[in-house]
């Protein structure tokens, strides 16, 4: 079975959640086509082709289309498919001619699945699919299917329309897309994000981390939908407690909100505890995990959270609000624990009360919260699932 996988950019050595889908595709005996934006980067595990660039010289953009146009010829029928379910749909003529030559690689290809790896990814190409005899797939992840719609309203109808079958990375995200119109009669699939154990092992860990100040991490990205600003006020409560803690900060985000954040912290008075140390290295975000004691994920929206789930395999106590599907990574009370949504004086009530559990206590968590991610959330797993996801 051939299967075109269109994402963004090649997944970095790091983004263990596309390579590891990728390898494990491969080894199941699939044959896999990646596809993506125009890029000098290099991809290591498949064939790998690019979409045609789009130029501001519009001189050299003209004379790109005409070498494009010129390489469709070969697969005029398949293009003639495309046109009439386009004109079907209501597309104008010129942006016909723009959408033929953005999805010219995709026509050209012989695909039984073509599987966008997020749902924005779909847009302006959801016919290409039937038009190449191909079915359509779409992975659910956070920003499609809680942020983009916001401000797109019925972004998703027509992909709704020409959908075979959709994979999310949560039951929450699944039953949002539901909301937002996705028929419940399309075939569904939840695979969760894995954790590549042996990549772990290379890491040197702290072996103790536990000490005199309390060490916390979070990694997320500056945005307010990481909950941030609650982070702080989080913060700003455990220092009126006189509680001794240093509490890093792993993410970057842009001009605006790092600065306002960075001044929220200056005016909290906050600057010794609570560190933004912007983007790391997943090697080098891995090594500051192991130095933590507590893991806090202040986010007021998750469509699932890799780094809740890396925490949890390395046995890092974890805590984050209650807020979309993190009560599917953490079993509250038993591999880690939640606290209610956008309500910083209780989280840091129950940081306090974390931190106060015994080494024993928090032993038992630490082993159930391992034992767990091993369990549900290997890279066997997924790679497992991700083969059934396109035979059933």
């Amino acid at each position: 079975m051939t299967i075109a996988l269109i994402l963004p950019q090649p997944p970095a050595y790091s983004e263990t959640f596309f390579r590891s889908k990728i390898e494990g595709l491969i080894v199941n005996g699939h044959q896999l086509i990646l596809v993506t934006a125009a890029t000098d980067k290099t991809f290591d595990l498949c064939v790998h082709i690019q979409h045609p660039k789009v130029y501001k010289n519009p001189i050299r953009q003209l004379l790109s289309m005409l070498l494009v146009f010129v390489g469709l010829l070969p697969y005029w029928t398949k293009v003639n498919r495309y046109i009439k379910l386009e004109r079907k749909e209501g597309t104008s003529f010129k942006r016909l001619v723009e959408k033929i030559y953005i999805n010219a690689s995709l026509l050209k290809l012989n695909a039984d699945w073509i599987h966008f790896g997020f749902a924005t990814m779909a847009l302006d190409r959801e016919t290409v699919p039937k038009a190449i005899g191909a079915k359509l797939a779409v992975s659910f992840r956070g920003y499609d299917i809680e942020v983009f719609p916001l401000k797109n309203r019925d972004c998703y109808q027509k992909l709704w329309a020409y959908v075979d079958k959709v994979h999310s990375i949560s039951n929450y995200l699944l039953e949002k897309a539901f909301d937002l119109g996705l028929s419940k009669s399309v075939n569904s699939k939840v695979i969760y994000p894995a954790v590549d154990f042996d990549f772990i092992k290379k890491i040197q860990f702290s072996s103790d981390t536990w000490g005199v100040k309390l060490k916390l991490l979070t990694i997320a990205r500056l945005h307010w939908i990481k909950g941030i600003d609650d982070l702080i006020e989080t913060a700003q409560h455990l220092k009126s407690k006189q509680i001794d803690f240093e509490w890093k900060v792993i993410g970057e985000g842009d001009q605006k909100h790092t600065e306002r954040y960075a001044y929220h912290i200056y005016k909290a008075g906050l600057q010794e505890q609570v560190l933004l140390l912007g983007k790391l290295s997943h090697a080098e975000t891995l090594e500051e995990l192991s130095k933590t004691e507590l893991y806090v994920q202040t986010s007021l929206s998750e469509g699932f959270s890799n780094a809740v789930l890396e925490a949890q395999a390395l046995g890092k106590l974890c805590l984050a609000f209650d807020a979309g599907a993190l009560s599917e990574n953490i079993q509250n009370n038993t591999t880690g624990f939640l606290s209610p949504k956008g309500r910083p004086h209780l989280l840091a009530q129950k940081i306090i009360e974390v931190e106060q559990l015994s080494r024993q206590e928090k032993e038992q968590i630490s082993q159930k919260a391992i034992q767990r991610v091993r369990d549900h959330f290997s890279l066997e797993e997924q790679a497992k699932s991700f083969s059934e996801f396109y035979t059933t």
